[in-house]
């Protein structure tokens, strides 16, 4: 469900650290399930494959690549498609996981919350990752290339929500569609792609700190900000506050940022 054209509310989950009943008797939303971006989330940031596929391509910014690649004649599309998974094929090989990437999966797990992916990148590249870093650690459903339309468009995370059974009513306009409710859910990403798509499906926000995405920090989508993931862990565990909609006057958005880079403070409530 949308959020877009309505009041934006603060997002609030209850701690994790309560027991299930007093989890559902808390009047904060109980969290659900929480969705990956792969590239700069679960796995350090590999930024130059971009400049690698525009090159590719013959494109510059600010065209976006799929959308280039979706416009091209039917005949050509995947032979370009082929010269960027050729690219993501070369970087997979030098992936590095993310700082506290076992621990919070880990933790997760132990509260019994869900975890599914939803990003821009093609299957081979997401199955390294979970092969070669997370193992034992399930993720279902994962939303990659195939699925359209792609992120920022919060259609994937609508739909992963409806495979977890989380659904809205049906509308008097389409009673025969059964809408995903993504509101107790969690999408952590490193991009505005990422935060856009979790904020129009009415999911919170989390974006993973980096040098190249400062300016998301800013941006009305963000709802937190972390610079490794296992401090979510404690975010999860006392209760997650966003930002969006706490009535802050003239938050200083990109001094928190800097704070996290720097390592100074931990999330921006």
């Amino acid at each position: 469900m949308s959020r877009e054209g309505s009041p934006s509310q603060p997002r609030r989950f209850a701690p994790l650290s309560l027991t299930e009943k007093a989890q559902e008797a808390d009047t904060r939303s109980k969290l659900k399930g929480v969705v990956f971006d792969v590239d700069g989330t679960l796995c350090e940031p590999q930024n130059y494959m971009f400049g690698q596929m525009r090159a590719a391509l013959g494109i510059e910014k600010p065209t976006d690549i799929l959308d280039h690649i979706y416009t091209l004649p039917e005949a050509e599309q995947e032979a370009a498609m082929e010269k960027i998974r050729d690219i993501e094929r070369n970087a997979m090989k030098v992936q590095k996981p993310q700082v506290g990437l076992v621990e919070l999966m880990d933790y997760l797990d132990s509260r019994g919350i869900r975890k599914g992916i939803c990003t821009r990148n093609f299957d081979t590249p997401v199955s390294h990752l979970l092969t070669t870093f997370l193992p034992s650690h399930t993720f279902e459903p994962i939303i990659t290339r195939d699925f359209r339309p792609p992120k920022p468009s919060p259609a994937g995370i609508l739909h992963i929500a409806k495979q977890w059974n989380l659904t809205l009513p049906p509308s008097s306009e389409s009673p025969d569609e059964v809408p995903g409710d993504a509101s107790h859910l969690i999408m952590v990403g490193d991009s505005i792609d990422d935060m856009t798509a979790g904020h129009l499906a009415g999911a919170a926000t989390v974006l993973l700190a980096n040098e190249a995405n400062r300016d998301v920090a800013d941006h009305q989508h963000t709802d937190l900000v972390v610079r490794r993931l296992d401090e979510l862990i404690q975010v999860l565990e006392e209760g997650f506050e966003g930002q969006i909609g706490r009535g802050d006057e003239n938050p200083d958005t990109r001094g928190q940022v800097e704070g996290v880079l720097k390592g100074n403070i931990r999330d921006r409530t």
